[in-house]
């Protein structure tokens, strides 16, 4: 499969999100778990990207219905979840997700993934299912990995490596060994699925080994990332050119 790439926003920034969508990224993931979005600058953020070929994906930062719906209904195109760690917790997100009979989201015909109504909701059978990627970032979710592969609606296990690694530390004395592991297993769940995988990269390095696991799914970086090591780099360049 070719690789899905997106990249990280946690800035809040419309003007941010307008640009790395007019970049070409395949995704970008609003962050409400950690980042500075909240539920009005996140509006401005998706009609920001209007128009592209971009794929919203928001996360949020528990799999509360309510916040779920909201995503949705102004026109995520799917759904992060952080620390997943069963296949009933992927389920009751994927409740949370889909309309009856699938699951329990509420309908509203003006919303603005309808155009606020100037555009009808489509029949049942012709609903475009958000996408779901569920993230793995505990050893009890590696655990329950294939279980939580396995249910219908859960299309990418995505790892969240500095929690994983976190909760190794914890767990297991950080054995580096453990990590890899990890990602072997979540893989290996991906394919026996016939589901994808994706991870939080850190650098482009990284990625022809993280492919040649069977990752197709990458966040490249953050918008914080990439101003912070760019500020870095600058000022030490020019720091060095004054002296």
């Amino acid at each position: 499969m070719e690789p899905f790439i997106g990249t990280w926003l946690s800035i809040g920034s419309p003007i941010i999100a307008e640009l790395a969508a007019a970049s070409g990224f395949d995704w970008l993931l609003f962050d409400l778990e950690h980042g500075s979005h909240s539920d009005a600058v996140l509006m401005s953020n998706l009609q920001a990207i209007k128009g592209s070929s971009t794929m919203a994906i928001v996360r949020v930062g528990a799999p509360h219905p309510d916040l779920i719906l909201r995503a949705l209904d102004w026109g995520s195109g799917g759904i992060m979840v952080p620390h997943v760690e069963s296949a009933a917790e992927a389920q009751g997100c994927l409740q949370a997700m889909h309309y009856p009979p699938r699951g329990r989201r509420g309908i509203s015909r003006s919303a603005r993934v309808y155009e606020y109504g100037l555009r009808p909701m489509p029949a049942p059978e012709d609903l475009l299912p958000p996408v779901l990627f569920a993230q793995i970032e505990t050893l009890e979710g590696v655990k329950h990995v294939d279980e939580i592969a396995a249910v219908e609606g859960v299309d990418v296990l995505f790892v969240g490596p500095a929690d994983l690694a976190f909760d190794i530390s914890v767990r297991r004395n950080g054995h580096p060994a453990v990590y890899e592991e990890c990602l072997a297993a979540v893989t290996a769940a991906a394919r026996a699925a016939g589901k994808q995988a994706g991870i939080l990269v850190r650098s482009t390095k990284d990625i022809p080994a993280l492919r040649d696991q069977g990752f197709t799914h990458f966040a490249v970086e953050s918008d914080i990332g990439i101003i912070r090591n760019r500020y870095k780099e600058l000022l030490g360049k020019t720091r060095a050119m004054c002296a």
